[in-house]
């Protein structure tokens, strides 16, 4: 293939290649060619030009395939629009020669179809540098045209359009010719021509003035003729012919206009047109007369189709702006078109036009128009509405009976009624919440006249506008509870009118149906509302004849309806429900006898009705309400279900006497016993097996039917893939709603709510607008069919033999088409019962039964209907499956194999060849793995079967079905199968789209079959791999849409396995272009293809589709019409989103946008901020009472943004007015996606720099590269959009908002701003925020909104950004008036919503105010802890924050609510305790619910309490603790008076003593943690966690709960053993903080208890000894218990922390074998440290809750466990600071050296082991050592010291131990840091002081000597910095403490030491001046010392200075020259030397 790649054709290597492969050589060479002359050197092209051309128009007479030839007219084209032009006339007189020759051989026609594209393409591309040639050409091609054969006729006028579109007005002349030869092509035979002259007259009509002026009417007609007979693809370009001449003419193109004065027709004129296509199809206008008069010959209906899809078209052509001014007239038009009686013959045909006229409705009113102008459209189609109800009403109460025509525009008005309330209703649904103007506003009263139609005679009528009601209700829930009451009441008013009560029951079963759809539901009272008047209404029903049918129908309707709300509510009616569904029956045999004999015709018909109502009632509640399906209930239902199965053998006789209208009846009864049979399980009936399947087999064979009804299920038996096997028979199109229609079963796209009421309140299937229940005929034989599939696994094999028998039977007997609808029937019935056989997983059954199905089945293989064959495939497949036997297999494959050998007709060879591909689809590679060579080459040879297109296509499609299920095992026939798709796709004419779509099907297939392979180099991947991309190539070309989305789905294959070799700079281009296709499933695979590249390559991707909209203005912008304007393709797509209503597009638009974001929106902030922005800012246009946002300080950028905006919009406008489509504003559903992308883009940034929330950093970033662009800089626009969506009309949209808004608070709250020091960026936006809040908290908001904002509300005031009082107070007011609704109690006047719904708010509610409350504590807590400052300050800072708020103030805001609060707060605490229960304690659980839930919601209640107890439970905490468990509301203890319904829990005895009130309460809060900190389910937000534990912590301060948890010892160890559990789970520090908190509150607590046990005894005993000891854990004996122990359950816990932490410290680690030795470890992080100082400080406190023999029980591992901590942690720092772990070691084990425990006289030998092996430890973790190097020396020393301090000189006088720590001393003063030195000197110090002479002595002898020497040596070297000079000064120190402890009479020997050492410090005068500051320091300290000594040891000092002179002149000299100095600097110089000679070194806590 490389040898391809080059300018001209490689002619050697194409001699040198086999034939067959030539073609693609060939082909790529052209596709090289293409890319390469557009980018070539001019120069380059014009000298190989000549050879070129030779070679191209060479190539022209090789017979080339469709592809090639279409490749090659390009480049010729564009060579010479490159290149020179002298040639090009030759070349196109060769090409018109070619087209002139006379021969017709087949082997002829590429060349002449060559030459026919290149003359096209010629003209396309240089137009009118042709010249004059052009009539020539035009009449030689238009000679051709009348000979040529279906594929020369369609390339040429392909070309023709080609040629048309390049000369534009100059081929005028030529016009009249080319459209008399086109026209009458317009009903060629041929399918492909018929598109080909559509799309050629489309182009003609561009320039043909009179094709939309005189001709007009003939084109209409033409078109109308066109579309008779047509598949889909004609009917898309035919309507698009017809829909855009009629819009032309009606609105022509300027240019045209200008040239002839045209007579513009006008819109009543184009309309009557389009209407006659409608009406009266293609019979013209004469010729029908005759017909017309009688009344016959009703439209076909894909003309009816074709003209609906033509007015779409129209309309969309003529654009929004028009249909806006125009749509009362376009509506009145369509709803005339639908109430024309030619449109409503008989039922169906009314449906179907009925559906074709909603689709109009739709397609334009839904896409075209934005909210606004819906709404508009909205109110025109009220009007319509009444004023239709208004005719209606004149006839009905027209009693005179003078109009009788009256009689005929009812019945015609009913069907003008659906389709306009049912477009009423779809409007409404997607508007949603922004229709509320429409509803509300008085004016349209849009609720009275939907009503109004509830009592229009015809049912239909009725039915629409229930429905139109429940669409109402599900867009605006509140809307839900009063119309329900509304309808109620006039049920109820109107009981004596057939249709009020027909109508009103209708809406509301349609508003009860729709109620799962509102999230907040219906109130509990309204479920008994509904039964109460359903049971009304049945016991009524047989007082008045005229109303017994209504009145039973409506009755059950509502019970059916009722069962949809679900089982909550259900369980409640239940046993009334049983008792009604049995009274409907007979009870026995003898009862239904004696029905029989009585009763006329009307008493049955009645009787009918209510048993088939009943039914369904049953079915409705069997289908809702599973979880109430228990054995007992079942087998109450089975009492009247098995009465019916008995019923219905009855029936037949019945309707024998009464007459034949009670079929429907029956038939409607049957249908209802099969739905609900299906829903129950097999089980139940299995005794009625034989009747019942009797029935059902009579009812899909058609026994007692002499219609030929068929079933409509086969569709979704057969297998999706398989639609190309049966035209567009499953493919999913835009216009899927009315081709429909077209499809060939009975009845088909015929649904609507007449057939069935009941589907009112049903849910909607899946991608449709409303339900649409079948004719009844076809609903039962579905029915039958479907329960036939459930039933037969559960058969004998006998009654399926005879079965099977009957089906062959009833076929055999059957005749022509009723042959063809029993067979139908029967298939669909055996592919539902192996369908359900395959999922029981049982078997088919012995031998006969199979014999018996498998000749049903190959009998029908070779039937003529493609369907059947089909079918039977299918059927083969899962019987392979089912069976599952490898001879069986072998026998069906063989079977097939000789059938397709011997042959020849297409049927069976077409048959068989699916059903090879079905059995390798069922049984997979493995089964049928030993067929594989035998299908595929049988296959292979099939699908070059040229003659027949229909065996190629369903031979490729078996073949892709077997390269599907094979997997690896096909590997080996890759290679031939991919050259064969080649060849093919080379060679099959492109008008045989089904082909070319199974060869896209076996190319993707193969490509999956290789995977991950085609990333490698090797010859034959890469051969495979650039055959892959060539095919995907042709595909790409191809005209017809599936095909180009199957070439997409494989470059999407492709690019899956080898990303590399996918070109995305061309791939990503094409698939923007189609993002505007007008085919769903290219859009479908272009967007999932989009999906796919944006995962990996987003950047890439989104930068091809701006280099396409670069590129569009600059050359061949005529060819797309895309709409990428600056915004890129996020901008497009955002753009779809509008447009789209497909729910799988959708969902890949926001997977692709959202894989988009995650890779771009940091880098490119502000272009995606801008895009959101734009798209939420349309709310603000849409009006709706929005305010502008508030914005403070930001006016003068934003009026220079302004401008440019402006800008932007001007530009963008004129673009749009350019395509004439005028793009949509945002709709709703955008919009929230639009917010929702604001909130990930928030978090994107949060995750990717923390620069993104810091502004003070972000300005110098954007300084240094001002490309740069952060989060924090856009705030401004943030809130707006947060603000804007917030209070927009939409609700989903303010959720979004207030969510986006929560976002914004919580992670910019601490950002500080930098130029007002103190004050934080969000201030200035306090302002907005309260303004997006207030709305929120109106009356009329639901539920779940106004609980949202309670959450920003305490989000925000919790936040501390709110400084002014004002503001917070505004904010603050808001929650205070909800909490006015929570106190209302339960009984609140109006509700709307269902009880949970309120729950939900008022736990939101109490939820915020807990959060407040917890901030205020805090908040108050730190203001109280935080130090006040001196006066002088005050003041200052007085100035500064005047408007500071006081720390108090939010504390005081919450004070005064706190009586009430903390009451409700226990409430809800006490309710979430109950529901936790579990379930079989359901029976404690109070009758009638809690404070806040009612019994009936309790399972969602459940979650709302889930959601909001955490920070309810931390708040009652605080609350308690503050107020010492609520002593203050102790003399009222329980405030019953304030009339708040909490307390529900009986009456709670007024006199509960305080003890008992601190017990439940504090048993409460307990019980609630201890069962959440238990099990946190993993979804639980780690704040829960934390709240709880804070909970615990702050509960545990307060001594009531002290005493409580320390009086119960296993309480303790129970929350010890749960908080280690939890510390297994859940890792995040601040956890694991918060655990030690508790752990320590409880060992305090524990050690409180203690001391007062002790104390008493003590006081007991009076001070015997022993027994004070005894007390604690471990008594005598030191034995803890594990489970009974606090102490040990509290070691567990921490030492679980820290070897979590320290790994190195558990010993079995470094002794395991597979350990390595540790590498020193890192530092440890900040949080840790924090950790293990607190769990070593709780670690040494646990000793003192022991016995002395519990003591040494714990303390050696105590001790091991804080030394080696110590060891650990005890690293040099930079600063020389001690870290947090190294001081809460030392003070632990000054704790425990110091404990009583010393002192104890059971343990003093253990004790004193234990000491003494502890300070061995340390010693030796304190050697120096090179593995060690930052050990920090000082820590070792100080605990050295430690313990020579606390420990008596008898444990510590052991020399080891003496001489270990002289050694560490002696290592510390000769230490070259300074600082250790310093330390070193005054741990001696210390321990030369100890009162202890023992101990101290033998130090002083051996290290007093090394000091001296060493403070001798300084004059040598003075100090050269501070740390230097302070460790001198410390050793000065040392030697005065000791001089001074000296006796009297060594104190000479002493000072002699002392003094000559300072006076060698001190500098002479001249040295002095110029010395470094330290070695001055030095000087002064030295000097200072001397002159205090003197006064002190006068005379010793005399005799030291005395007996050396030198001294003498020395310090002399020193002290004049200190006297010399003034006497302001000699007291400077005193005060500052008295400064230094503080210890600078304080160590953080004193350890001494």
């Amino acid at each position: 293939m490389e040898l391809a790649h080059s300018l001209l054709l490689n002619e050697e290597a194409l001699a040198q290649i086999t034939e067959a492969k030539r073609p693609v050589f060939i082909f790529e060479w052209l596709r090289f060619l293409d890319k390469v002359l557009v980018a070539a050197n001019k120069v380059d092209v014009k000298e190989k030009q000549k050879k070129l051309v030779e070679q191209l128009t060479g190539l022209i007479s090789s017979a080339p395939g469709p592809p090639t030839r279409k490749l090659l007219a390009k480049n010729l084209a564009t060579l010479y629009s490159i290149g020179d032009t002298f040639t090009v006339f030759q070349t196109l007189d060769k090409c018109n020669d070619i087209i002139k020759s006379k021969d017709d051989t087949p082997t002829y026609l590429p060349t002449k179809l060559a030459a026919v594209a290149c003359v096209g393409a010629f003209y396309e591309k240089m137009g009118r540098m042709l010249g004059s040639s052009f009539p020539d050409t035009i009449t030689n091609m238009l000679k051709a045209l009348k000979t040529a054969e279906s594929q020369g006729r369609s390339e040429i006028l392909l070309s023709l359009q080609k040629v048309l579109n390049g000369l534009g007005g100059a081929a005028a002349s030529c016009h009249r010719d080319i459209y008399k030869n086109a026209r009458s092509l317009l009903t060629d035979r041929s399918m492909a021509v018929r598109c080909a002259v559509a799309k050629c007259l489309l182009e003609l009509q561009n320039e043909a003035v009179f094709m939309w002026t005189t001709e007009l009417e003939n084109v209409a007609t033409l078109c109308f003729k066109a579309l008779e007979g047509s598949n889909y693809g004609v009917r898309v370009a035919v309507s698009r012919l017809l829909g855009t001449v009629m819009a032309t003419a009606l609105m022509p193109k300027q240019a045209a206009v200008m040239r002839q004065n045209v007579k513009r027709a006008t819109l009543d004129e184009v309309l009557e047109l389009m209407a006659t296509g409608f009406l009266r199809g293609g019979s013209g206008f004469l010729k029908s007369g005759g017909e017309m008069l009688k009344g016959g010959g009703s439209v076909s209906r894909e003309v009816r189709v074709g003209v609906t899809q033509a007015y779409v078209v129209f309309v969309t052509t003529l654009g929004g702006q028009w249909l806006e001014r125009n749509f009362a007239t376009f509506l009145s038009h369509v709803l005339d078109l639908v109430s024309h009686p030619r449109a409503t013959q008989t039922h169906v045909e009314a449906v179907y036009s009925r559906r074709c006229v909603s689709f109009m409705l739709r397609s334009t009113l839904g896409g075209l128009l934005g909210e606004k102008a819906q709404i508009a459209a909205g109110k025109d189609i009220c009007q319509a509405i009444s004023k239709q109800m208004r005719a209606v009403e004149a006839v009905v109460n027209d009693t005179s009976g003078e109009n009788k025509a009256g009689a005929a525009d009812v019945s015609a008005s009913q069907h003008v009624m659906v389709c306009a309330l049912k477009e009423l209703g779809s409007l409404v649904q997607s508007l949603s919440a922004t229709s509320s103007p429409l509803i509300q506003e008085p004016s349209v009263g849009l609720l009275e006249t939907v009503s109004s139609v509830l009592l229009h005679p015809s049912m239909a009528a009725r039915l629409a506008a229930a429905w139109c009601l429940r669409c109402v209700a599900v867009a605006l829930p509140y809307q839900l509870t009063p119309l329900l009451e509304r309808c109620a009441e006039r049920i109820n008013n109107l009981k004596s009118s057939p249709e009020a009560v027909s109508g009103y029951s209708f809406a509301m079963a349609a508003l009860l149906g729709g109620v799962h759809q509102c999230p907040l539901g219906l109130p509990h009272s309204k479920g008994k509302l509904v039964v109460s008047i359903a049971e009304d209404l049945l016991r009524t029903a047989a007082q008045n004849s005229r109303l017994s049918l209504q009145r039973t129908q409506a009755g059950w309707l509502l019970l059916g309806a009722l069962m949809t709300l679900g089982p909550s509510l259900v369980r409640y009616h239940l046993p009334k429900m049983l008792l009604l569904w049995r009274n409907v029956f007979p009870r026995s045999q003898k009862e239904m006898e004696a029905e029989k004999a009585r009763g006329d015709s009307f008493t049955w018909q009645v009787t009918l009705e209510g048993r088939a109502g009943a039914l369904c009632a049953m079915r409705s509640f069997v289908a809702h309400c599973a979880e109430l399906l228990t054995e007992d209930v079942i087998r109450r239902l089975m009492t009247p279900i098995e009465c019916a199965m008995t019923m219905m053998s009855h029936v037949p006789s019945v309707i024998k006497v009464h007459g034949t209208h009670l079929k429907a009846s029956a038939a409607m009864v049957r249908l209802r016993l099969y739905d609900i049979l299906a829903l129950l399980p097999p089980k139940t009936y299995e005794g009625s097996f034989n009747a019942l399947l009797r029935e059902l087999v009579a009812e899909f064979t058609l026994t007692d039917n002499s219609a030929n009804t068929t079933t409509s299920l086969l569709r979704s038996l057969c297998h999706y893939d398989d639609s190309v096997l049966m035209g567009s028979w499953l493919q999913e199109t835009d216009h899927k709603s009315i081709e429909d229609q077209l499809q060939p079963n009975s009845a088909s796209g015929s649904g609507a709510l007449e057939h069935d009421p009941s589907s009112i309140y049903l849910r909607v299937p899946m991608g449709e607008a409303m339900p649409g229940p079948l004719p009844l005929g076809v609903s039962v034989i579905d029915a039958s069919v479907a329960l036939f599939g459930v039933v037969f696994p559960h058969v004998s094999f006998k009654h399926r033999l005879q079965m099977l028998d009957h089906f062959a039977e009833c076929i055999k007997q059957a005749k022509g088409v009723r042959q063809q609808a029993v067979q139908l029937n029967i298939f669909t019935a055996v592919l539902s019962a192996l369908k359900g056989l395959a999922e029981n997983k049982s078997t088919l059954g012995p031998e006969e039964v199979r014999k018996s199905a498998l000749a049903l089945v190959m009998g029908a293989l070779d039937n003529p209907n493609p369907i059947l064959r089909c079918a039977a495939g299918e059927a083969l497949g899962r019987m392979a499956q089912v069976v599952g036997e490898a001879t069986f297999i072998a026998r069906m494959a063989q079977y097939s194999f000789d059938k397709l050998r011997s042959a020849r007709d297409v049927v069976s060879r077409t048959g068989h060849s699916l059903a090879l591909g079905c059995l390798h689809r069922y049984v997979g590679g493995i089964g049928s793995g030993q067929h594989l060579k035998t299908s595929v080459s049988i296959l292979l040879a099939l699908a070059q079967d040229g003659t027949s297109h229909e065996v190629q296509t369903w031979a490729l499609h078996s073949l892709a079905l077997i390269v599907d299920s094979s997997g690896p095992m096909y590997r080996g026939y890759v290679e031939p199968t991919l050259s064969l798709v080649l060849t093919l796709l080379l060679t099959v004419p492109p008008s045989h789209t089904e082909v070319h779509q199974c060869l896209g099907r076996c190319l993707g297939a193969l490509i999956t079959t290789v995977g991950p392979e085609l990333q490698g180099n090797g010859a034959t991947i890469s051969t495979i791999r650039s055959s892959c991309l060539v095919g995907c190539a042709i595909m790409q070309g191809h005209s017809d849409s599936l095909v180009q989305a199957a070439a997409i789905s494989c470059l999407q294959q492709l690019h899956m396995f080898a990303p590399r070799h996918v070109n995305l700079s061309s791939l990503v281009p094409c698939l923007c272009v189609h993002l505007c296709s007008s085919h769903l499933l290219l859009r479908r695979a272009a967007v999932a293809c989009l999906r796919q590249l944006a995962q990996r390559e987003a950047a890439e991707v989104c930068e091809y589709a701006m280099s396409l909209a670069r590129n569009k203005d600059s050359k061949d912008s005529t060819t797309v019409n895309l709409n990428i304007t600056e915004t890129g393709l996020e901008g497009v797509l955002f753009g779809m989103l509008d447009r789209e209503t497909d729910r799988k597009l959708c969902h890949d638009i926001h997977d692709t946008l959202g894989h988009m974001l995650s890779s771009l929106a940091v880098d490119k902030l502000s272009h995606w901020l801008k895009l959101c922005k734009d798209v939420l800012a349309a709310t603000t246009e849409a009006g709706g009472g929005v305010v502008a946002p508030v914005d403070l300080g930001k006016e003068e950028d934003d009026s220079e943004k302004q401008d440019e905006i402006d800008d932007d919009i001007m530009f963008t406008a004129l673009g749009e007015d350019h395509n004439g489509k005028p793009s949509v504003a945002p709709r709703w559903v955008t919009r929230v996606f639009a917010a929702d992308c604001l909130c990930r883009i928030i978090l994107l940034c949060e995750n990717a720099d923390k620069t993104h929330f810091d502004l003070a950093a972000a300005r110098s970033a954007k300084a240094k590269n001002p490309k740069g662009d952060l989060l924090v800089l856009h705030l401004s626009d943030l809130i707006r959009m947060a603000f804007m969506a917030a209070t927009d009309n939409s609700n989903q949209l303010r959720m979004a908002g207030l969510q986006a808004l929560e976002d914004i608070i919580k992670k910019f709250a601490s950002v500080p701003e930098p130029e007002f020091p103190g004050h934080v960026i969000l201030e200035q936006y306090q302002a907005n925020v309260g303004a997006a809040l207030r709305p929120a908290f109106s009356p009329d908001t639901p539920s779940d909104i106004t609980a949202k904002a309670c959450q920003v509300c305490s989000t925000w005031i919790g936040s501390g950004v709110v400084s002014d009082l004002n503001d917070l107070r505004r904010v603050h007011n808001l929650l205070v008036s909800s909490l006015d609704k929570v106190q209302a109690g339960k009984g609140s006047s109006s509700q709307l919503y269902s009880e949970s719904a309120t729950t939900m708010e008022k736990l939101a509610v109490l939820k915020a105010w807990a959060e407040v409350y917890v901030v205020a504590m805090k908040i108050k807590k730190e203001a109280e802890s935080r130090p006040v400052k001196g006066g002088e300050e005050e003041e200052e800072e007085e100035e500064v924050g005047a408007d500071i708020l006081p720390p108090d103030s939010l504390i005081m805001l919450v004070q005064p609510e706190l009586p009430s609060l903390s009451r409700l707060w226990l409430a809800v605490l006490r309710d979430y305790a109950l529901l936790t229960l579990p379930a079989e304690f359901s029976s404690q659980l109070p009758p009638d619910g809690g404070a806040f839930y009612t019994p009936e919601t309790i399972d969602t209640a459940r979650l709302h309490y889930r959601g909001s107890w955490a920070p309810v439970l931390h708040a009652v905490a605080l609350w308690l603790s503050s107020t010492s468990f609520g002593e203050e509301e102790a003399p009222a203890p329980h405030p019953q008076a304030s009339g708040a319904p909490v307390y529900l829990q009986g009456n709670p005895v007024p006199t509960q003593s305080l003890e008992e009130l601190v017990k439940d309460r504090m048993h409460l809060m307990l019980g609630v943690s201890i069962e959440f900190l238990c099990f946190p389910r993993p979804e639980e937000p780690i704040e829960h966690v934390m709240s709880c534990l804070q909970a615990l912590c702050t509960l545990l301060d307060s001594p009531c709960a002290r005493t409580h948890i320390s009086e119960d010892q296993l309480l303790g160890v129970e929350l010890l053993n749960v908080l280690h559990r939890l510390l297994l789970t859940r890792d995040p520090p601040a956890v694991q903080l918060q655990v030690t908190a508790v752990v320590q509150e409880t060992v305090r607590a524990a050690q409180d208890h203690l001391t007062q046990q002790r104390d008493a005894q003590g006081k007991e005993d009076g001070g015997e000894k022993d027994s004070l000891c005894l007390q604690g854990e471990g008594g005598e004996t030191g034995e803890l218990l594990p489970g009974k122990s606090l102490v040990f359950a509290a070691m567990e816990l921490l030492v679980f922390i820290l070897v979590r932490h320290l790994p190195q410290l558990n010993t079995r680690v470094n002794e395991s074998p597979s350990h390595l030795p540790l590498r020193p470890q890192p530092r440890l992080p900040e949080e840790s440290t924090r950790l293990v100082a607190h769990t070593v400080t709780i670690l040494a406190e646990l000793s003192s809750l022991c016995s002395p023999a519990g003591s040494m029980t714990i303390l050696p591992t105590v001790l091991f466990l804080i030394t080696g901590v110590l060891k650990e942690t005890a690293m040099k720092t930079p600063d020389n600071s001690i870290p947090l772990p190294v001081s809460a070691a030392l003070q632990g084990i000054k704790t425990i050296i110091t404990s009583p425990l010393s002192r104890a006289e059971k343990t003093p030998t253990q004790w004193t082991g234990l000491i003494r092996s502890s300070l061995a430890s340390v010693l030796e973790y304190s050697q120096p050592d090179e593995s060690r190097p930052d050990m920090d020396e000082v820590s070792m020393l100080t605990a050295m010291t430690l313990f020579l301090l606390s420990a008596s000189s008898e444990v510590m006088g052991v020399t080891v131990l003496q001489r270990g720590c002289m050694d560490r001393y002696r290592n510390a003063l000769n230490s070259p840091d300074p600082w250790v030195q310093a330390r070193c000197y005054q741990l001696l110090l210390s321990v030369f002081q100890h009162p202890n002479r023992a101990l101290s002595t033998p130090y002083i002898h051996v290290l007093a000597p090394i000091m001296v020497e060493k403070l001798k040596g300084v004059e040598r070297s003075r100090p050269g910095t501070v740390t230097e000079l302070q460790a001198v000064q410390e050793g000065i120190r040392v030697l005065e403490n000791l001089v001074g402890m000296g006796e009297e009479q060594n104190r000479v020997q002493l000072l002699a030491l002392l003094v000559p050492t300072l006076v060698s410090y001190l500098l002479d005068d001249n040295a002095f001046s110029s010395a470094p500051p330290a070695s001055k320091g030095l000087h002064e300290f030295a000097l200072q010392n001397l002159m205090r000594i003197g006064p002190l040891y006068p005379a010793a000092f005399k005799t030291v200075i005395g007996a050396a002179p030198e001294l003498k002149t020395r310090l002399e000299s020193a002290v004049r020259a200190n006297q010399a100095s003034s006497k302001a600097k000699a007291a400077a110089l005193l005060a500052q030397p008295t400064v230094q000679a503080a210890p600078t070194i304080k160590l953080k806590t004193s350890f001494f």
